[in-house]
C-alpha cells in the first residue's frame, strides 16, 4: 500500500468494579488511577502489589501488561498478557491489548489471532473488528479488510479511525472517491486528525487536484508543525506546480527534521538540478542544461517537467529523435501537461509529420484552451497545407487571447498574407 495503515492502540484502562473492596482489588483501582494520571511506574507498583495479595487476579495482570506496553517494555507487557490469559482464557481486553502489541512488532498472524479470540468473545467490539483491518489490510487482503472495516462501522458509526483505515485501503485500490469521502468523514467525526489530512491531501495528488491537495497539506502542517511526512507530500505537488522555492522550503524542512530522509534529498537535488538548468538556458548555454536535466532526471526517474524541458532544449538542437523521446515520456508521466504536447507538436512538424503534429496541438488546445501558442503553431501548419480558412481562424484566436503586441501584430501580418493568395 502506498501509505501505511495507523491503528490507535487503546489509551486507557477499564476500571474494575467487583461486587465487594478487598486489598487487592484497592490496588487494582489505585494502579488504574495512576495510570489515568500517566504515572506510569508507580501503577506497575500497585499492580505488582495486587498481584502479591493476589496471584490469580487476571485484570492486574493485563492492566499492568497494557502500562509496561504503554512504556515500550513489550517483553514484559507480553508475559503479563499471557499470565491474565493463562489464568482467565475468556479476558477480551487481554486480547485486544496483547494484538496490539503483536501489531507493534510487526506480528500480523498473531494480531489476527488475538482479535479472532476477542470477537468471537464479544461479536460488538467495533475496536477489535477495526484493528484486524488494519491487519489484513497490511498484509495487503483487501476483500477482508474492507469486511472488517464494514462491520466496524456498522457497529459504531462514529469511528473515526475505522473510516480512516477504509479511505486508505480504497486508496490503495485507486478507488479515490471512495477513499476521499472517507478521509473527510474521518476528519469531521476528527477534525484534528492530522494524519487524514495528509493522506486526502496525497489523494487529491493522485487524481491531479493539485489546489485541494496544497489546502489538505497545509491543514496537516497547520496541526502538526513538524510532520515530515506532509512537508515531503506538500514539496512533491510544489515541484508538479513548478513552484520551485516552495518545494525547496518543503524538502529542505523534511531533512532538518531528520537528516537521515534521503528520499526528500533527492527530490530536493533533483529540484536544485533543474533550476540551474533554467539559468543555463536563458543563458542559451543548452550543453550544461542538458547536463543538469540528466542529473535531474538521474534522481528523480518520474520528473516529467524535467523531460519535458530536455526535449524542448533537443527541439532547439534540431535532435528530433532525442526530443520525440523524452516528450513522449513527459507525456507519458504527465498525461494533462499542455506544454509537453505543444513541445511534441513542433516536433512532429520539424520531421513533417503533419497529422500527429495537428494532433498534439489539438490535444493542447483541448487542454488549455487559452495556449495562445498552440492556435499560433497549428495555424502555421494549416496554411502550408493550403487550409486557409483554419489558419485564419486560429490567428484570430491568437488576436483574441494574447496579451502579447508582437505575436499580435504577426498574426495580424500572416492574415493579411492568407488573404492575399486567396
Amino acid at each position: 500500500m502506498k501509505h501505511g495503515l495507523i491503528v490507535i492502540m487503546l489509551i486507557g484502562i477499564t476500571l474494575s468494579v467487583l461486587a465487594c473492596a478487598n486489598p487487592a482489588q484497592e490496588h487494582l483501582e489505585q494502579g488504574d488511577a495512576y495510570f489515568g494520571q500517566q504515572k506510569l511506574d508507580e501503577a506497575i507498583l500497585e499492580y505488582g502489589k495486587a498481584i502479591e495479595l493476589n496471584p490469580e487476579l487476571a485484570l492486574a495482570y493485563s492492566h499492568r501488561g497494557w502500562t509496561h506496553a504503554t512504556k515500550g517494555e513489550l517483553e514484559m507487557a507480553l508475559s503479563d498478557f499471557n499470565k491474565a490469559l493463562e489464568l482467565d482464557p475468556e479476558l477480551v481486553e487481554a486480547y485486544n491489548y496483547r494484538a496490539s502489541v503483536y501489531r507493534i512488532q510487526g506480528q500480523l498472524d498473531l494480531v489476527i489471532a488475538d482479535l479472532n479470540k476477542a470477537i468471537e468473545l464479544d461479536p460488538e467490539q467495533a475496536l477489535a473488528y477495526n484493528h484486524r483491518g488494519w491487519a489484513y489490510a497490511t498484509k495487503g487482503e483487501f476483500d477482508m479488510a474492507l469486511n472488517d472495516l464494514n462491520k466496524a462501522i456498522e457497529l459504531d458509526p462514529e469511528l473515526a479511525e475505522a473510516y480512516y483505515n477504509r479511505g486508505l485501503v480504497y486508496n490503495s485500490q485507486q478507488q479515490w472517491d471512495m477513499g476521499i469521502a472517507d478521509l473527510s468523514k474521518a476528519i469531521e467525526l476528527e477534525p484534528t486528525n492530522y494524519m487524514a489530512y495528509n493522506d486526502r491531501g496525497t489523494a487529491h495528488t493522485d487524481i491531479g487536484k493539485l489546489d485541494l491537495a496544497i489546502a489538505d497539506l497545509d491543514k496537516a502542517i497547520e496541526l502538526m508543525p513538524d510532520y515530515a511526512l506532509a512537508h515531503y507530500n506538500r514539496g512533491l505537488v510544489y515541484k508538479e506546480q513548478q513552484q520551485w522555492d516552495a518545494a525547496i522550503d518543503d524538502f529542505s524542512k523534511v531533512l532538518e527534521l531528520d537528516p537521515e530522509a534521503a528520499l526528500a534529498e533527492k527530490e530536493l537535488d533533483s529540484v536544485m538540478q533543474f533550476m540551474r538548468a533554467q539559468d543555463y538556458a536563458a543563458k542559451s548555454q543548452l550543453d550544461l542544461a542538458i547536463s543538469d536535466l540528466d542529473k535531474a532526471i538521474e534522481l528523480d526517474t518520474d520528473f516529467a517537467t524535467a523531460y519535458s524541458f530536455r526535449g524542448l532544449l533537443h527541439n532547439q538542437q534540431q535532435q528530433w529523435d532525442l526530443a520525440l523521446a523524452d516528450l513522449n515520456k513527459a507525456i507519458e508521466l504527465q498525461p494533462n501537461n499542455p506544454t509537453a504536447y505543444n513541445n511534441r507538436a513542433f516536433t512532429y512538424a520539424a520531421i513533417e509529420q503533419l497529422d500527429d503534429a495537428i494532433a498534439d496541438w489539438n490535444k493542447t488546445i483541448e487542454l488549455d484552451p487559452n495556449y495562445t501558442l498552440a492556435y499560433y503553431n497549428r495555424a502555421f501548419i494549416y496554411y502550408k497545407r493550403g487550409q486557409f480558412s483554419l489558419a485564419i481562424a486560429d490567428l484570430n484566436k491568437v488576436i483574441e487571447l494574447s496579451d502579447n503586441p508582437d505575436l499580435v501584430a504577426t498574426a495580424r501580418e500572416r492574415i493579411s498574407e492568407i488573404q492575399s493568395r486567396e
